[in-house]
């Protein structure tokens, strides 16, 4: 629990050693991850997406960080947004976005909410809009138990769970493009988003953006952006004794591997999706952190007093606190307020939507743990179905509202789930958690490291000792003291309002207004006579349907155009991954160049095969049945030359652009090359046309010269602050090197810009 103790802390007490390079998974299923220094720098100067300074633990958290969240963006927002919020996960998952499309709703905005198919009630219950997604939180949960981390057991491999889910995760990509295009399923009221909102296990988020074109914005729970402050939930990074800066740089690269291990897992999957919305693939080396590299705004809907903004988190990424949804009105049952009124305080116990495997062992241990300790004790029943005597000092309950219920209890005890660990906290309860899978550990690890709570138990080490402990622990009035504590910022913090201040301060460069109606969003641009005007949608539907512009001039505004591009990290991989895609291309497009005008040609042969069966004999008398005018010869002629001249035409294409994109990866790996010692080269942005090819020639050709020359000098001084005299031969080796990589670079871009 080092890394989120010295975190929280703000201060780290670490000694001297190197790292064993190892992999393993642990038994609740995270990454344990240990690797030597030399990978540790090696990983660090590839695996940044843009310009990193060198962490300083001395002063890392000096001036620190808003402990308090501030407004984001205090103008208001007047224009009126078709939002779709996508959100994959537990019950626990979708209860904080209800919480936000509440809030948006008050904003003007029409929201909908897209999950799986068993919370329709619940969120249309709070006066949302809702869109099926399809797959089973209930399976989900069961496989998440049985596979609480990055990679699956042999069991679950010889149950065939993985395909399972595979299919699950195909059949949610489908339901969330369908959420931002699809008319609503009980009204059929049209809709089209404007912008997105959803969380990470949701996957197909930025690909639905990029297909649109429109804004998205991350939120969630969990850390999901790429941070030295601490490792990924998922990962348990072993630290051993290190320095400072190592330690900072494995919780960096932590967040890398999860990416790499999940696209390997699903890329496949989503690539082959990405094409049925006429979107390239991804490449393996751009799909890990493509929100980052991308630039998307991120909020963190946790709590700033509990966990802090890192300071290498950049202006896009917002933490405003944990996002509660308005009380609901509830009234107990007879039974449940008779026993809050009878008795002293109870503490509460509650797996939420966890399926346990073995629920009556569970059962049997929280009951015993409860006789020991003498208290009395409210256990929540749940997905897994806890049960067992009732007594004086315990009751089993169904369904009942936290935000009630936690108000009158002493303590909570419960998996970890970020909503139940940010309601126990708001009302001041000292906090056991018993971590199944997920960000479960980490909040686990933070609550403890707070002092509101004790170590986390995994579900896989409960015993009846530990949950005494763990009772008892919370009995203190040290842990009362330290959750009071908490819940005092906390409930100065007003999360989900931030959230929407933050989303609104995100979109509004994005935001462009209708000119004929004020107030909506303007999708379509349609120009005459040198005038251009923007129209909504309901602006161009009315013009259209009273004959008063021409549809067929109408071009679609991309307001978040999202480009991903492949980028080359040397040049030999650069040239080879060029050349096979440029020859997989030219393959494919040679094959339709052929294909296309047999296919032409065979369907007129099963057209005359079609009239012949409309002449029908019946007994004595013919029946003719006049035959639509079938196609002459000429015409299919003229339509199979015409098919095979386009083919040709992208066949054509085709070579034409590998003849471009093999030099250029060469160049390009060249370019990027340096930055395997260390070196940060320069990014010259996307080449969308011929003006900026120009541009990028001129930039690469005479930073070439300036980044090399001046290297003789930078480099030399920088090592000889990092490592002394030996540091000054390493500095003029690197920047020797780097000089003639960046004018062989901009030579190649000079002899290839006619191209």
């Amino acid at each position: 629990m080092s890394q989120y103790t010295d975190y929280y802390q703000y201060e780290g007490n670490l000694a001297e050693a190197t790292l064993q390079q190892q992999a393993t998974v642990q038994d609740d299923g995270r990454l344990e991850l240990q690797l030597d220094s030399q990978t540790i720098n090696v990983l660090t100067r590839t695996s940044r997406p843009k310009l990193g300074r060198v962490p300083q633990l001395s002063h890392r958290w000096s001036k620190a960080l808003d402990l308090q969240p501030r407004p984001a963006d205090s103008e208001p927002f007047t224009t009126k947004l078709n939002i779709v919020i996508q959100v994959v996960g537990s019950r626990g998952d979708v209860q904080p976005f209800v919480a936000l499309g509440t809030e948006l709703k008050r904003h003007g905005h029409r929201v909908r909410l897209a999950t799986h198919n068993t919370f329709e009630s619940f969120v249309h219950d709070s006066g949302l809009e809702f869109y099926p997604i399809g797959g089973d939180p209930t399976e989900l949960m069961a496989y998440m138990v049985r596979n609480p981390g990055l990679i699956p057991s042999v069991q679950s491999l010889k149950a065939g769970d993985i395909g399972k889910k595979r299919i699950m995760v195909e059949e949610m990509l489908r339901g969330c493009w369908l959420s931002c295009v699809n008319p609503d399923p009980i009204t059929f009221a049209p809709f089209v988003a404007d912008a997105i909102i959803a969380n990470p296990p949701s996957f197909a988020h930025i690909h639905c953006a990029q297909a649109l074109g429109i804004p998205l914005h991350m939120m969630f729970t969990m850390p999901w952006t790429s941070t030295d402050a601490f490792p990924h939930p998922l990962v348990n990074v072993k630290f051993g004794r290190v320095d400072a800066a190592e330690q900072m740089k494995v919780n960096y690269l932590s967040y890398g591997v999860v990416e790499v291990l999940t696209w390997q897992g699903l890329g496949d999957i989503i690539n082959k999706w990405r094409a049925t919305l006429d979107l390239e693939d991804i490449a393996f080396s751009q799909g890990p952190r493509l929100t980052e590299k991308l630039d998307i705004p991120f909020t963190y809907c946790w709590s700033p007093a509990l966990v802090p903004k890192p300071r290498d988190w950049s202006e896009n990424v917002d933490v405003c606190g944990f996002f509660f949804r308005d009380p609901p009105d509830y009234a107990p049952p007879p039974a449940l307020a008779e026993f809050l009124r009878d008795g002293p305080t109870p503490i509460y116990i509650g797996f939420g939507s966890i399926v346990i495997n073995d629920p009556n062992a569970l059962s049997h241990m929280l009951l015993e743990a409860i006789r020991i300790t003498g208290t009395r004790a409210l256990i929540s029943r749940g997905w897994s179905k806890l049960d067992g005597p009732q007594s004086d000092n315990v009751m089993f309950l169904g369904d009942c509202p936290h935000e009630w219920l936690f108000q009158r209890v002493s303590a909570v005890m419960h998996h970890g789930g970020a909503g139940t660990t940010a309601c126990g906290l708001l009302y001041g309860k000292p906090t056991t958690i018993v971590p199944f899978f997920g960000d479960q550990p980490f909040w686990g690890n933070m609550v403890a490291s707070a002092g509101a709570g004790p170590e986390p138990i995994p579900q896989k080490a409960i015993t009846v000792g530990r949950l005494v402990e763990a009772i008892e622990f919370c009995s203190t009035p040290q842990a009362a003291e330290a959750a009071a504590s908490i819940a005092s910022k906390m409930q100065s913090e007003n999360g989900v309002k931030q959230a929407v201040a933050s989303f609104h301060k995100h979109l509004r460069p994005y935001v462009v207004e209708c000119d004929i109606i004020k107030g909506l969003p303007a999708v379509w641009e349609y120009s005459r006579r040198r005038n251009t005007i923007k129209l909504s949608k309901l602006a161009a539907d009315i013009l259209m349907t009273h004959l008063k512009i021409d549809g067929n001039k109408l071009k679609q505004i991309e307001t978040r155009k999202i480009i991903i591009e492949t980028r080359r990290w040397d040049p030999l991989t650069g040239v080879l991954a060029a050349v096979l895609g440029a020859t997989t291309d030219v393959a494919r497009a040679a094959v339709r160049a052929v294909k296309q005008p047999v296919r032409t040609l065979s369907r007129r042969d099963q057209h005359d095969q079609r009239d012949e069966l409309n002449s029908i004999e019946l007994g004595a008398t013919n029946f003719y049945i006049r035959p639509k005018e079938s196609r002459s010869c000429v015409a299919v002629t003229k339509s199979a030359a015409l098919a095979f001249v386009l083919g040709l035409g992208t066949l054509v294409k085709a070579v034409a652009t590998a003849i471009v994109e093999i030099p250029f990866a060469f160049t390009e790996g060249l370019w990027q090359f340096p930055r395997l010692w260390g070196h940060q080269v320069r990014d010259f942005g996307v080449i969308r046309d011929w003006k900026a090819g120009l541009a990028t020639w001129l930039q690469v050709l005479g930073f070439a010269f300036y980044d090399g020359l001046t290297g003789l000098f930078v480099q030399p001084y920088r090592g000889a602050k990092e490592d002394g005299p030996l540091g000054v031969f390493k500095g003029i080796a690197k920047a020797i090197a780097n000089l003639h990589l960046m004018l062989l670079a901009g030579t190649c871009v000079t002899s290839f810009q006619p191209f």
